[in-house]
């Protein structure tokens, strides 16, 4: 495993960002895991978060590109940061760019998108935080592509969640690829946490234990999915 997935692991549990216990998903499910991205709120933070994904990015998808792109509201600030960090650690100039969940309609600014306009021709990369059924990328794909003829590189979340989609056989993500065409990643998947975390120690508290393991293996043996 490569040294900053560990990293963005153990950041994101340090952040409390990622959580283990007992929670109710928007989709009923009842899972022994939570990620808020919403958490990452200091300057800190911030920045290592945008570290984290450019590299994801690099790893994944390359530099060929021209536009981050984040859905709205909580890839706004994953588009900022990345975009600085992208300029930061590998000298890449790009624009960000994110949807309004409403239109604007005064100023030079109107319309349905925030920050650079997109334009025909354009490669564009779109990241967000996890992707548990694909809702918000049905919601943000068609506004995205009736801004301009674009075309869209691939998209990086945080976590990949490794259970069943709407389709009940694969995961969200591979649903997304299906769909739209694209390639999906994550920095680190709920398999990947698991090396790391179980019955070690971060913060001087082991994050997954044997009681929280169990929970977790017998989630993913009724909602697991195989990528």
């Amino acid at each position: 495993m490569e040294a900053y997935k560990q990293g963005f692991i153990e950041f994101m549990v340090a952040s409390d960002v990622l959580k283990f216990g007992e929670f109710t998903l928007k989709s009923g499910r009842r899972s022994p895991f939570f990620m808020n991205a919403g958490a990452y709120v200091t300057g800190a933070q911030l920045k290592r978060l945008g570290e984290y994904y450019a590299q994801a990015i690099h790893d994944n998808f390359g530099l060929d590109f021209d536009v981050v792109f984040g859905p709205a509201y909580k890839g706004i600030p994953l588009a900022v940061v990345t975009a600085i960090a992208l300029n930061d650690l590998y000298g890449k100039e790009v624009r960000y760019c994110s949807d309004r969940k409403e239109v604007k309609d005064h100023g030079a600014d109107k319309g349905g998108m925030l920050g650079y306009e997109l334009k025909d021709g354009d490669r564009v990369v779109m990241v967000e935080d996890v992707t548990t059924s694909g809702k918000s990328i049905d919601e943000t794909y068609p506004k995205l592509m009736a801004a301009a003829d674009v075309e869209v590189k691939g998209l990086i979340v945080s976590l990949n969640r490794m259970e069943v989609g709407k389709g009940g056989v694969t995961t969200a993500q591979k649903e997304i690829e299906a769909k739209y065409g694209f390639p999906v990643a994550s920095i680190v998947s709920m398999a990947e946490v698991c090396e790391v975390l179980y019955n070690r120690e971060v913060d001087g508290r082991v994050v997954i234990d044997d009681r929280i393991k169990a929970a977790l293996d017998a989630y993913y043996a009724e909602y697991g999915a195989k990528e």
